[in-house]
């Protein structure tokens, strides 16, 4: 489990007047909201969000947030985002009780290269670029690898087929595809070809041998 701590300022002023003037100023609106606590608005500072969630962990990072001399622990729930910049607009962090499983999406990262894409044309089809899983806030992974090096042509690696760390529990279909090595078309043709030219000349030497 990653974990950091994050400061943030209690805010009375709403609307997107005052959004904007906090985003000019270096500062995110947020919103902290749980089980049992009426939602409160607050602001982070842009660059101390950064650092705090620099970890391995990401945006999955356990965070102590500090408000006004009162800690809450909590996660990033949605990170919302300038359609066109990419920057952070708003952020709902979600409280969280250490003792209790939530659902959080882990990230999934590709390792290798698969012999199928080297050697045959073959095409890595991610069908997913992350796992949702339940757990409670210490077992949260940082990411799920998969080596993709022995993977062969038309291969799939499902969700039940990923290893799941103790206290992890994978949320969703046990045969939702998450890899698959596909053919493309290009290579396919050029297979097709190739066999032909094959049986052509295996044709012409058994007429030149009668």
């Amino acid at each position: 489990m990653s974990t950091s701590t994050l400061v943030a300022q209690s805010r009375t002023a709403t609307g997107s007047a005052a959004a904007r003037r906090m985003r000019a100023e270096g500062h995110i609106p947020a919103v902290i909201y749980g089980l049992g606590m009426d939602p409160l608005s607050v602001s982070v500072e842009r660059r101390d969000l950064r650092l705090a969630l620099s970890g391995a962990a990401g945006v999955n990072t356990v965070l102590s947030l500090e408000v006004g001399g009162k800690k809450y622990p909590a996660v990033v729930k949605e990170l919302q985002r300038h359609p066109i910049k990419r920057t952070v607009s708003h952020i709902d962090f979600l409280t969280v009780n250490m003792n209790e499983e939530l659902t959080v999406h882990v990230p999934l990262r590709l390792e290798g290269e698969a012999k199928a894409v080297a050697a045959e044309g073959g095409l890595v089809d991610p069908s997913v670029d992350s796992i949702e899983v339940s757990c409670t806030p210490a077992n949260i992974p940082n990411e799920f690898v998969i080596d993709i090096t022995d993977m062969q042509p038309h291969d799939i690696i499902r969700l039940a087929d990923l290893p799941m760390p103790a206290g992890v529990t994978a949320l969703g279909d046990p045969d939702m595809p998450v890899v698959t090595i596909l053919i493309t078309a290009a290579a396919t043709a050029e297979a097709d070809a190739a066999e032909g030219d094959a049986e052509g000349e295996a044709g012409e030497a058994a007429d030149a041998a009668e």
